[in-house]
């Protein structure tokens, strides 16, 4: 069985309709332990959540890896936690992943992103500082916008909170010339860069590909069942 948690990172995306993998909502503490319980042979972690609840927990990760489960991590939450578990064997897919790696990206707000929740499908609602930085340096690199627009306009997203961060918003926070700011807003919708998007595609091909069944660990860690993980996931006990 294979599992992937994703919520408003595809949006709108045109997945395979015949792969055999089931699409869960995005990711909180204890998702991944039932996954695993439930049978799952590979995962994969785009999106999770983490404000009201607790995020998805380090531990289960390893606990995953520990039990020859396939884990992926892309785009959003699992590009974060792809690059704090890729030396416990998790695998990271994708351009954000690399540059959380790189040390070019540190900052786990640059992936953040406010969306409708499950009935409206997790409509994104703002742009996250990863797509902003893709689609300016695209506007950039094709002469659609100046190097001080460029800048202004890097500045104004990374100072807006991520929930309020839109393209409107930065436009008009940052470029005073209500024309131009009109055309630079035209110019950046019909040449933003999905970032999350891409990476996402590219880890659900990843867990598409993957072998199907669980992989002998040979790792050289070993998981420990701490006292809390076992408050938290009481073992079942064999019966007498």
């Amino acid at each position: 069985m294979k599992v992937i948690f994703a919520g408003p990172t595809l949006y709108g995306a045109h997945l395979p309709s015949n792969a055999d993998y089931q699409l869960r909502p995005p990711a909180r503490q204890g998702d991944f332990h039932k996954a695993i319980q439930d049978g799952a042979t590979v995962i994969g972690l785009v999106d999770g959540v983490y404000e009201y609840v607790p995020a998805i927990w380090h531990k289960e990760i390893l606990f995953g890896l520990a039990q020859g489960v396939h884990i992926f991590g892309a785009a959003s939450m699992g590009a974060l936690r792809a690059a704090e578990c890729a030396a416990f064997g998790m695998v990271g897919i994708g351009e954000i992943f690399d540059s959380y790696m790189s040390g070019a990206l540190e900052n786990d707000a640059d992936v953040a992103q406010s969306h409708a929740p499950a009935e409206m499908g997790f409509l994104p609602l703002s742009e996250p500082l990863v797509n902003v930085r893709a689609t300016l340096s695209r506007c950039l690199h094709l002469s659609l916008i100046t190097a001080s627009e460029h800048d202004q306009l890097l500045a104004a997203a990374k100072a807006i909170f991520f929930k309020e961060r839109t393209y409107r918003q930065l436009v008009m926070s940052s470029i005073s010339d209500e024309v131009r700011a009109l055309e630079v807003l035209a110019v950046l919708r019909a040449n933003a860069v999905n970032q999350k998007l891409l990476d996402a595609q590219l880890l659900v091909e990843a867990v598409i590909g993957a072998a199907d069944r669980r992989f002998v660990p040979q790792f050289n860690w070993t998981f420990e069942a701490t006292s809390f993980w076992d408050f938290t996931f009481p073992r079942l006990q064999p019966k007498s």
